[in-house]
């Protein structure tokens, strides 16, 4: 793990635990990498309640609870897609806030509307709006997934306050 997101991890986890909140996270591109980044340090398990790895869009839809035709109508790595991720995470878990991430970690998978690197984010929490945002990250495979588990770890840290 790398030292920005060992840090990026390490303020998560203390701002969950100021507000009391525990955290899931749903994974497709990431394989994980954002619960692995989180249960690196010691004592997440304050804060860690549970990870959904859902690389088929199969998985998305039995763990999550996803709509198939959701996924038809826009493609796995769309906002609407994470979002549901995000959403679906919460009543699947005792977490009370949760981040989704899908994207194309290349070399392959790419398009034209749909270009390598390109990563959808959204983070749910409680009581609160869905918030979702995208990037096209720039790199090889690992670099694409190195930034998009920073930039879930910032979203999970700007929901948690």
């Amino acid at each position: 793990m790398t030292g920005d997101v060992h840090a990026a991890a390490t303020r998560v986890l203390e701002a969950c635990k100021r507000q009391g909140l525990m955290v899931a996270t749903a994974e497709s591109c990431t394989g994980g990498l954002v619960a692995g980044a989180l249960t690196a340090i010691a004592g997440s398990s304050a804060v860690v309640e549970r990870g959904f790895v859902t690389y088929s869009n199969q998985a998305k839809a039995e763990m999550l609870g996803v709509p198939m035709a959701l996924i038809e109508a826009h493609g796995a790595v769309s906002e609407p897609v994470a979002r549901a991720m995000a959403e679906g995470a919460l009543p699947r878990s005792r977490a009370q806030l949760s981040v989704a991430i899908t994207g194309i970690a290349g070399p392959d998978g790419g398009g034209s509307d749909k270009p390598v690197g390109l990563v959808h984010f959204a983070a749910a929490r409680q009581g609160a709006a869905t918030v979702a945002r995208h990037h096209v990250f720039v790199g090889d495979r690992e670099a694409v997934r190195v930034q998009s588990v920073l930039e879930a770890l910032a979203l999970l840290a700007e929901l948690a306050g």
